[in-house]
Formats: structure tokens, C-alpha cells, sequence
């Protein structure tokens, strides 16, 4: 009941700030002309938000596959992580509103470079964790694994990766998080459809509830799929022990 007795708090909290500054609706707009716009406009909210969500899950699943792949292969072989290991930190120095961009320019303004947004977002976070893990397992069991035979990809899939799965499941929670916020950068960047851009269009006509009832769709959006995530994840590692 805490995350939900917080979120009455910010409700009421937001009311008394918009009663007691006096600004305009189009500079704050109070919770009930928010509910307002959100049944107003519960059919275009509704479209947009069924574009984002596709957009989050095809963009997690990219970027977290892509990421798990890499970490594989990073640690079966010493030589492709040190190579990449630069490649990988600078990659994250790069902000991602000045890549958002130029996705726009080469795959369009359709959902791709969206999703190509949330996946890069998405790629460190699990490609980092499960190296890590991968990297931290025991020597004690390796060294009992190599003693009965076990070698390359053997050791690496009965030992390394069912040691590692902890550290994923870590990653993909974070990156959970993330993915939302990557399909939002790509609708404002260049698009046409999803709650990023009904935001966007929202803001240029001054309707501000609007917007903040995008907002508040993004929110449960990303708070909802972060559970999902995290249910997931338990449910996964309780199944491997």
C-alpha cells in the first residue's frame, strides 16, 4: 500500500501547489482537467499508447537480446573483450538525443528508429550485467568443472551462465526502465504517432492537460512494464534455483 499512499500524496500535493500559485491551466493544469483530457481524448491516447508500448517491448527484447549475445561472446573470448570493451564505453558517451536524429533521417519516421532508440538504451545495461556476471563466476567451480572434463561452451552452459543469471535478470530490470524512455525520445524526435509525439503536438496547441495526461500514460506505461519485467525475472531465477 506505500507506493499507493505516495502516489495519492503527490496527487494531493499537486492540487494544493496548483490552488495555492494560482497559475493558469495552461501552465499547470490541476489532476481533474488532466482526467478531464484523459477521457476527452481516450481514443487518440489509447492508439498512442498501444504504438508506444510495441515500440518499448520490440526495442527491450532488441536491445536485451543483442546485449546477452554480446556478453556471450565477450566472455568466451578474452581477446573480443578487450577489443570491444572501448568500443562499448564510448558507445554510451554518445547522447542519445543526437543519435535520435540521424535514425530518423536513414530509417524514417515510422517505428523503426524508435525501436532502434529503446534497443540502444536498452544494449548496455544487460550486455554489462551479464558480462559481469559471466566474468564473476568462482574459480573453485571452474576448476572442479575442468576436472571432470568440462570445457568451452560446456562449462559455459552448465556453469558460467546459470551463475550469471542473477546479474542478468539485474540488467534487464534496468533496462526495463530504460526502454521507455527511449520510445519517448524517438516519438519527439521525429514521429507522428505515440504519446511522445501527441505530447509534442500538445504542447505547440498550449494544451498542457493533454500533455500531462500523455505524460501520466507514459508513467503507468513504464511502471506496469517494469513489473512485468520484474515478475518475469522472479519467476525465472525461483525456476533455475
Amino acid at each position: 500500500m506505500a507506493p499507493l499512499a505516495i502516489g495519492v500524496a503527490g496527487i494531493v500535493l499537486w492540487q494544493a501547489l496548483v490552488v495555492a500559485t494560482g497559475l493558469p491551466p495552461f501552465l499547470l493544469p490541476g489532476p481533474r482537467a488532466v482526467a478531464e483530457a484523459l477521457l476527452t481524448h481516450h481514443e487518440v491516447l489509447a492508439r498512442a499508447a498501444l504504438r508506444t508500448s510495441t515500440e518499448i517491448v520490440a526495442g527491450f527484447i532488441l536491445g536485451a537480446g543483442a546485449g546477452s549475445l554480446l556478453a556471450l561472446l565477450m566472455a568466451a573470448s578474452p581477446r573480443v573483450a578487450t577489443a570491444l570493451r572501448p568500443a562499448l564505453l564510448v558507445s554510451q558517451m554518445i547522447p542519445i538525443f543526437a543519435l535520435a536524429p540521424i535514425l530518423t533521417l536513414w530509417l524514417g519516421y515510422g517505428m523503426a528508429p524508435k525501436i532502434v532508440v529503446s534497443a540502444l538504451i536498452c544494449f548496455f545495461p544487460v550486455a554489462s550485467a551479464f558480462f559481469d556476471g559471466l566474468e564473476r563466476t568462482s574459480t573453485a567451480h571452474l576448476d572442479l568443472a575442468r576436472t571432470m572434463g568440462a570445457n568451452g561452451w560446456r562449462e559455459m552452459w552448465h556453469l558460467r551462465i546459470p551463475m550469471a543469471l542473477p546479474m542478468l535478470g539485474s540488467g534487464l530490470k534496468l533496462a526495463a526502465v530504460y526502454a521507455p524512455v527511449g520510445a519517448v525520445i524517438g516519438e519527439w524526435v521525429g514521429g507522428s504517432e505515440g504519446l511522445g509525439a501527441v505530447m509534442i503536438h500538445a504542447n505547440g496547441r498550449m494544451w498542457i492537460d493533454l500533455s500531462f495526461a500523455a505524460l501520466a500514460l507514459v508513467t503507468v506505461i513504464a511502471l506496469a512494464f517494469h513489473a512485468a519485467v520484474g515478475w518475469g525475472v522472479r519467476r525465472w531465477l525461483a525456476r533455475f534455483g
